[in-house]
């Protein structure tokens, strides 16, 4: 899972970097477009056999096959950012303006469950133990948790006041707060039952051992930021980012060791296709295979060059991939 926005190159800016664009049509519902598929679509999820994106212009889109796509029915407008599914039937999705939408049939309809335009900062993952505790993660290190399944929602961190009706600025470091600092927080992992982490700007990363009551900060070997993060077991993790930097840990985080990639661009998303595959995806078309569960990789960019800001994989095992030229399968990789 990822923190994106934008067009090729101004997408990271966008949703990460800054952090602080908002629509102008927030609560519109998003327009039905037979060009959807071809979007800018900024992350993907699997439940079963189907599979659910989301990316601009409030679009999310899904597929029972990854070859035919419908386009689901949304009641915002603004980017979406990250997408979740829990089960077969619920999950959820986040975007900008503090937007977080809930769907129980599977992604073919959404409804908005929070958003917070005054605040004007986009949400960037959101990941849930159950059907009911969630955590809801995004800029200006804004930490939004769950007990409801999502029907109401306390900020943990990076809260906002409403001052009749205007937006204060945000009001981070909160007593009770376990971050250090403001930075967004881009992306959370599970591993394993209570373990959890979170990476983001400026090579921050946490790791929480109760399933997200409590977080502890953790070495970083990279001050650059972070956007993708896999978690092989509870005590094996990857961590990518800026500059095609990757890195791996086998003791939950407490050290670290660089994997060559190759590449300079943008690594963005991981993701285990198979015990013996896994795929790392990055802006300027990179992509990157291992299969060794990280402990080496090969580079092999894409011919069109385009961003890519995750990948997929359906229930025959085949890949899609989503991004700057939205819905694109991916073949040649086994």
């Amino acid at each position: 899972m990822l923190a994106r926005g934008g067009r090729l190159g101004l997408w990271l800016v966008l949703t990460v970097c800054t952090a602080l664009l908002v629509s102008a049509a927030a609560q519109m519902a998003s327009v039905e477009s037979r060009l959807a598929a071809t979007s800018l679509l900024l992350d993907g999820t699997a439940a079963g056999p189907r599979l659910v994106v989301v990316g601009e212009r409030g679009h999310i889109l899904f597929s029972d096959d990854g070859a035919i796509w419908t386009q689901a029915r949304v009641p915002v407008q603004v980017m979406l950012t990250a997408v979740r599914m829990h089960d077969a039937r619920t999950g959820w999705a986040v975007g900008h303006d503090a937007v977080i939408l809930r769907t129980r049939d599977g992604g073919e309809t959404w409804q908005l469950v929070h958003d917070a335009p005054q605040a004007q900062l986009p949400l960037l993952d959101i990941w849930f133990r159950d059907a009911d505790s969630g955590f809801a993660v995004g800029a200006f290190g804004t930490f939004l948790a769950t007990m409801d399944g999502g029907d109401t929602w306390t900020c943990r961190n990076g809260c906002w006041e409403d001052d009749d009706g205007e937006s204060g600025p945000p009001l981070l470091h909160a007593a009770d707060s376990d971050f250090e600092d403001d930075f967004h927080l881009n992306a959370i992992a599970p591993a394993g039952p209570d373990r959890l982490f979170l990476a983001g700007e400026a090579g921050v990363l946490y790791r929480s051992d109760d399933g997200g009551e409590t977080w502890r900060a953790l070495p970083s070997p990279y001050s650059g930021s972070w956007f993708g993060v896999l978690a092989l077991d509870a005590d094996t993790i990857l961590v990518a980012g800026l500059r095609g930097r990757l890195f791996r840990s086998e003791d939950a985080g407490e050290s670290w060791t660089q994997i060559e990639t190759g590449t300079t661009a943008t690594l963005t998303d991981l993701v285990q296709v198979n015990p013996d595959l896994m795929l790392i995806t990055g802006l300027a078309g990179a992509l990157l295979t291992s299969r060794d569960n990280g402990l080496s990789v090969s580079y092999r960019p894409l011919p069109a060059r385009q961003g890519i800001s995750a990948a997929l994989v359906t229930a025959d095992g085949s890949i899609v991939l989503v991004g700057e030229s939205g819905i694109e399968p991916l073949s040649g990789i086994e």
